[in-house]
């Protein structure tokens, strides 16, 4: 088999394609795109960001050490990539994508209503690793909506028919092929 070279950052996929707000002291939130977001640690359970300084929403998480990840269902992928094509230091993105900005328990930083589910955080560490700081969070509170949860209260995927990001397009995931453990059965 012959191997081609390639954009190093293109080879792990599917990557979540998740929107964070943020906002600034003053109140002034904002939303950003993101496909660089997983989870780092599950005690204390955490998630990491990658930002790019330059971007909007940097400095905001920076200032106030607080974002909220939100989790899109696949049809929602308009609103998404809204977020990611405009900035919000020219317009709204809440008003642009559609979104509905909500109180957060924990955070200043709201909540995307529309979405199913949203993970406040609030930051551990930050770490500058080149074009990209990864900011790691602490998860605070998790809101999830009825309709997207198991019988025992889980993410059920295939209910909340996740986005990711692949070598630039949006893709649904959701069919289970199978469970942790599953191969000792």
């Amino acid at each position: 088999m012959a191997k081609v070279q390639r954009d190093a950052a293109t080879e792990l996929y599917p990557v979540p394609a998740a929107v964070v707000s943020c906002a600034d002291a003053a109140g002034n939130a904002n939303l950003i795109t993101l496909a660089w977001v997983g989870t780092v640690c599950s005690e204390p359970p955490m998630i990491g960001i990658a930002v790019r300084p330059e971007r909007h929403s940097h400095p905001m998480i920076k200032e106030t050490g607080e974002f909220v990840v939100n989790l899109p269902r696949a049809d929602q992928a308009h609103a998404v990539d809204v977020c990611g094509m405009i900035s919000g230091r020219s317009q709204d993105k809440f008003a642009a994508a559609g979104l509905t900005p909500t109180p957060a328990n924990h955070v200043k930083a709201p909540l995307i209503e529309e979405f199913p589910v949203n993970i406040e955080c609030r930051v551990r560490q930050t770490l500058s690793l080149g074009v990209h700081d990864l900011f790691i969070g602490e998860i605070l509170c998790v809101h999830a909506d009825e309709e997207v949860l198991d019988r025992s209260g889980a993410l059920d995927p295939e209910k909340l028919k996740p986005l990711a990001f692949v070598n630039g397009e949006y893709c649904a995931v959701g069919k289970s092929v199978g469970y942790y453990g599953f191969s000792r059965k």
